[in-house]
């Protein structure tokens, strides 16, 4: 990982090469594959989940009034889709463990 602490397309390439054994092409080009099939299901408005880790799931937020917290002014959002990620009990009780 790098030293900021985030995990980046590269990290996992990387990681593949080591515990697989992949060349370093093949790891990128299998992390590359696997990330953009999860962006087309997502594209599609299909959901995406990862056994043991966690969830992508989609959601449509309705229209709604918000407020400009400095004017307190009245402005409409417009309705949306929304990604938002669940973890699974699994990697809950990882992070809690490890913390």
């Amino acid at each position: 990982m790098t030293a900021a602490g985030t995990l980046t397309r590269a990290d996992l390439a990387e990681s593949l090469h080591h515990e697989v054994g992949l060349s370093r092409a093949d790891a990128a080009r299998l992390v590359e594959q696997i990330l953009s099939h999860m962006c087309e299901a997502l594209a599609e408005g299909q959901n995406v989940k990862i056994s043991g880790f966690g969830s992508f799931i989609l959601r449509d937020k309705g229209e709604r009034v918000g407020r400009n917290p400095k004017t307190g002014v009245e402005v409409p959002i417009a309705p949306r889709r929304v990604l938002t990620f669940r973890a699974s009990q699994m990697m809950r009780d990882r992070i809690v463990s490890a913390s």
